[in-house]
């Protein structure tokens, strides 16, 4: 499937590029205390955390008798390291045009709210976190506004779509103006908030940056700002970006001896990769053997055939059937030729519904 990426975004020095570093775990995004230290977007693929691939390798290394683990390959989402935007920003405001440029390609905002209380790192326009995301949220409401202002009514007699695409957009003005973010429910609306690159129709989701003792009150402090920003709590991650800076120069066995020091289970930047992984709509279907056990990434509803096709696009053309077992079944069992045995492989065909963790092995013609 085509890359999909999620846009960091925020007000100058609330900690993006800091927590792009640590996604990243290398500095390759500059960090520094000063407005507008990112001008050109840094882009880069951050492994999303999946706990079955441990246990499928274990499994196929016991039913395929190998020697060695075979290697995992995670599922993997793409970030955006966008600089920091400022009221004005849809008038060009601090270099504002380039800004909102960047965050129109993106599929999905990750939007970087400011909680944490150093007074070394220069405030530049925050405030407090709901009060920065209305910024944030305005700036990216004035650029649709002027988007859909341009658009020019259809003259004549016109046809059926054009006139829904039509109402579309005096749907989405109307929105606009009463200081809404755009809310895309039919199809026609998703269709047409995809063609004018709307960025308050994107999805949204929320990493709070707090301080290193608000860490061990992540429920508490998620249900306030849920509430707040009148967003789900699943939208919402706490994260201490100086902490995932340090927690990323350091071993894996390091890493956890420091988070059970700090009291917390799960980095902020793992359970980040999960919510943006199903922000965007995506699971994984598994395959499992010699070479590598692997994650795939597809969209939530995509078919065998489509599955298929994300391994190799012949694989879609030449698709024949699919045999799919239950990760559940397959670890239990002990691999294909046990699941087998008690009638735990499925053969399924082109226009089964993926589901996620399904183990699958693709059945190709010439």
């Amino acid at each position: 499937m085509s890359s999909l990426q999620i846009g960091i975004v925020g007000l100058p020095n609330v900690g993006k590029s800091t927590l792009f570093n640590a996604l990243l775990k290398k500095q390759v995004a500059l960090a520094a205390n000063y407005p507008f230290a990112t001008i050109e977007p840094n882009i880069g693929v951050v492994e999303v955390p999946d706990e079955r691939l441990a246990v499928l390798a274990d499994a196929t290394k016991e039913s395929e008798k190998l020697k060695v683990l075979p290697p995992l390959k995670y599922a993997l989402v793409e970030f955006v390291d966008i600089a920091g935007l400022v009221a004005g920003a849809s008038k060009g405001e601090g270099l504002g045009n380039q800004f909102l440029a960047n965050i129109r390609q993106t599929d999905a905002i990750c939007h970087v709210l400011r909680h944490f209380s150093d007074p070394q790192v220069l405030r530049e326009g925050s405030v407090d976190p709901i009060q920065d995301l209305a910024i944030i949220r305005t700036e990216l409401q004035l650029a649709d506004l002027e988007t859909l202002q341009k658009q020019n009514a259809p003259k004549g007699v016109v046809s059926k779509d054009e006139h829904a695409r039509w109402a579309t957009i005096q749907h989405f003005l109307a929105q606009i103006e009463a200081g809404q973010n755009l809310h895309c429910q039919t199809e026609i609306e998703h269709l047409v908030a995809k063609e004018l690159c709307l960025l308050s129709a994107k999805k949204e989701i929320f990493a709070i940056n707090v301080d290193e003792q608000d860490l061990t009150k992540t429920e508490e402090i998620s249900a306030s700002f849920a509430k707040q920003l009148q967003v789900p709590v699943t939208q919402i991650v706490l994260i201490s970006a100086k902490i995932e800076g340090e927690l990323a120069t350091l071993a894996a066995e390091d890493q956890e001896l420091y988070m059970s020091d700090l009291g917390i289970k799960e980095s902020g930047l793992s359970r980040l990769a999960k919510v943006a992984y199903d922000t965007l709509g995506l699971q994984s279907f598994l395959t499992a053997g010699e070479i590598e056990v692997k994650a795939w990434t597809i969209r939530r509803g995509a078919t065998a055939q489509e599955a298929a096709g994300v391994i190799h696009t012949d694989f879609s053309k030449k698709f024949i059937s699919a045999k799919v077992v239950s990760f559940q079944d397959f670890v239990s069992l002990g691999g294909w030729v046990a699941c087998k045995e008690v009638g735990k492989v499925r053969q399924e065909g082109r226009d089964y519904l993926m589901r996620d963790g399904d183990i699958v092995e693709f059945m190709i013609g010439k």
